[in-house]
């Protein structure tokens, strides 16, 4: 029998950082993904990460890591979906490598994306787009660097991903200040403040006190955040706006 470690470490340092030259954010997206579902499976087994063979990572436990996900953490199906593309890409690699276990891993392999349904793209209106802002509560480090990242999000019109990314080193609050934003590709552009982002962001960047890479939004504990605490936050915060501008919840 042989266990998963050995080949989930080749994957990101052989696979995906000297073979593919992914980006640090598919990296971490990837990282993320994984960390999520070996936890689940320790959680609901009892194994730890160290111990799991592939056996173990079959097409049942993928199929309820993937209901978790929707049902305990409330991601979406898009989410989801990318969540499954992470682990069918570890499942693609070890197929190569352990031919044994060729019967679970195509089992794997042939989950499907979950279909969902697009919605047409909306905007906020300045109204809903204050409201939205003015939500994080000030008096707590969370809501004031929400507040900054709301504002800077909306002012920009970043994704998250490029939200996420942006180190202390990436604003400029000089003349022509602007923010440094790697996109998808790999393209760099820099977008330019305002006035309001501009001086919002200075007071943020001295609360924070970080040095140039540390990120930008971190947690509490300095790490930098998730896809899915940032969906959590946005979502908190707009409960709260709806209930000063109703005409926000459709969006």
């Amino acid at each position: 029998m042989t266990l998963i470690a050995p080949t989930l470490q080749a994957f990101f340092s052989d696979r995906l950082a000297k073979q593919l030259h992914a980006s640090p954010r598919t990296i971490a997206s990837y990282r993320d993904t994984l960390s999520l579902l070996l936890r689940f499976v320790q959680d609901t087994s009892g194994r730890a990460p160290s111990a799991l063979d592939w056996d173990e990572l079959d097409e049942p436990v993928i199929a309820a890591f993937l209901e978790h996900l929707e049902a305990e953490r409330h991601n979406s199906a898009r989410t989801r979906n990318l969540r499954l593309t992470a682990i069918r890409s570890l499942f693609r690699y070890a197929a190569i490598r352990h031919p044994e276990h060729a019967a679970v891993i195509g089992r794997v392999l042939s989950i499907p994306p979950k279909r969902f349904q697009r919605r047409a793209v909306t905007f906020l209106t300045a109204k809903e787009s204050q409201a939205l802002i003015d939500a994080p509560p000030q008096d707590r480090w969370e809501g004031r660097r929400d507040r900054a990242m709301l504002t800077l999000t909306i002012q920009a019109g970043l994704r998250v991903f490029e939200l996420i990314a942006i180190d202390c080193g990436d604003v400029t609050l000089d003349t022509g200040g602007c923010v440094r934003v790697e996109g998808k590709g790999r393209k760099h552009r820099a977008v330019p403040l305002t006035k309001e982002a501009k001086a919002l962001l200075a007071v943020w960047l001295t609360e924070r006190a970080g040095q140039a890479l540390d990120p930008l939004f971190p947690t509490r504990t300095g790490r930098r955040l998730s896809r899915d605490a940032v969906e959590r936050r946005v979502a908190t915060h707009v409960a709260t706006a709806t209930k000063r501008c109703p005409s926000g919840s459709s969006e």
